[in-house]
């Protein structure tokens, strides 16, 4: 037993050979040759029958199991994980940062991205070591039923609440674009400017069949599209930074926070005592009653594990290092997309933020026709998301 230990001491996804073009040819199943058709089938009955890391004999079947070739590339992989990453949460950034403040802001960025690239590491290190892939399979091997059922329970929910951010944007920001493109002013209850209507056909149309790929890999181009119109959006976020002059009109203040912000009422009041310096100027620490709702945009920014496996799976040359080389990529791409967007918004409006941007700048006289174009782009983006999203 020592012996094979000593063997599988090292796991193949870790070895210097990791990086061979050869991918999962690399590895040496001679001595176990009467093993070999394990590999060509999806699950090994034997091993699921196996007690998770407690069998001495797990390190010689560990990495048999479901060790099926992947075939998507680096970058598709990363477009797919930085497409699980970027999301609808993106558009509240700015809101979170005026209620908390630019140190504490960037603080907790920080903070979650690390703390969530960590969970990253101990999740592929579980696979590995429970020679699983799939999330169901792990919480089988771990604790029996309940764990099968804890686990897709959880995917399942975390999905639901995800793809429903998504499809919400959908649901009150198409027909806004629509009504821009179509120059209508006041709704007369036509059908394509009714919400319910566009999510069921933008469903039925885009997410439903981009969601009956086997693979990943074909995801690939759609992350990267949806990728650019997010890209977009940040440069647009940016430019409008020096277009829209600051103290922003009082008609705009009025109409936007009256509602919108509960906690801004009492400054709203006392506009007549406050001057245009300290209303444009930035503050690094906030603590008010909103604060408290800032903490959840942060921490569901960086929510991705439910596509981490399925990636993982199909990655072409898989191993633990060249996936964790993947997750280091997208995470710190998405941090610097997050980190601009939400500083550059706060630093056009300010404490008069909302909690959707894109509505923020629809009260701003003469935003231009390029904000329909930035809402489209928003809207492709989420719904291009949300196939991943489906995918575990």
């Amino acid at each position: 037993m020592i012996k094979a230990e000593a063997r599988f001491n090292v796991a193949p996804d870790e070895d210097s050979v990791s990086n061979s073009s050869q991918g999962n040819e690399d590895l040496d199943y001679s001595d176990y040759s009467e093993k070999k058709l394990s590999i060509k089938v999806h699950y090994d009955a034997d091993t699921e029958n196996q007690n998770f890391l407690l069998q001495p004999t797990m390190g010689k079947k560990k990495y048999e199991t479901e060790y099926l070739p992947g075939t998507t590339s680096f970058g598709m992989s990363v477009f797919n994980l930085s497409n699980a990453i970027v999301g609808s949460g993106i558009l509240g950034l700015s809101y979170a940062m005026a209620n908390t403040g630019i140190a504490l802001f960037m603080f907790l960025l920080v903070f979650v991205s690390i703390f969530s690239l960590y969970s990253i590491h101990l999740l592929l290190k579980t696979a590995n070591e429970g020679g699983s892939l799939l999330y169901e399979q792990l919480g089988l091997k771990a604790f029996g039923l309940p764990g099968k059922l804890a686990a897709s329970g959880s995917v399942t929910l975390q999905n639901i609440g995800a793809m429903s951010s998504y499809l919400y944007i959908v649901k009150y920001e198409f027909p806004l674009v629509i009504k821009a493109l179509m120059g209508i002013t006041e709704g007369s209850g036509q059908w394509y400017l009714n919400g319910d209507y566009l999510v069921i056909l933008v469903s039925i149309g885009i997410i439903l069949p981009l969601s009956l790929f086997r693979t990943l890999g074909y995801l690939g181009y759609t992350s990267g599209f949806s990728l650019m119109c997010m890209v977009f959006f940040l440069i647009v976020v940016i430019y409008k930074k020096f277009q829209i002059p600051c103290p922003l009109e009082i008609d705009f203040m009025n109409t936007t926070l009256n509602k919108t912000w509960p906690s801004h009422e009492d400054t709203s009041h006392g506009d007549h005592n406050q001057t245009d310096e300290d209303m444009c100027k930035p503050k690094y620490f906030v603590f008010n009653s909103q604060t408290v709702y800032a903490v959840p945009i942060l921490t569901f920014s960086f929510v991705c594990h439910p596509a981490v496996l399925p990636i993982y799976q199909e990655l072409k040359g898989r191993s633990r290092r060249r996936m964790m080389n993947v997750s280091n990529v997208s995470f710190f791409a998405m941090f610097v997309m997050y980190l601009l967007a939400a500083l550059f918004g706060y630093l056009t409006f300010y404490s008069n933020v909302e909690p959707e941007l894109l509505h923020t700048y629809s009260k701003v006289s003469g935003a231009g026709v390029i904000f329909v174009v930035v809402r489209l782009a928003v809207l492709m983006a989420v719904t291009l998301t949300v196939p991943i999203v489906v995918f575990p």
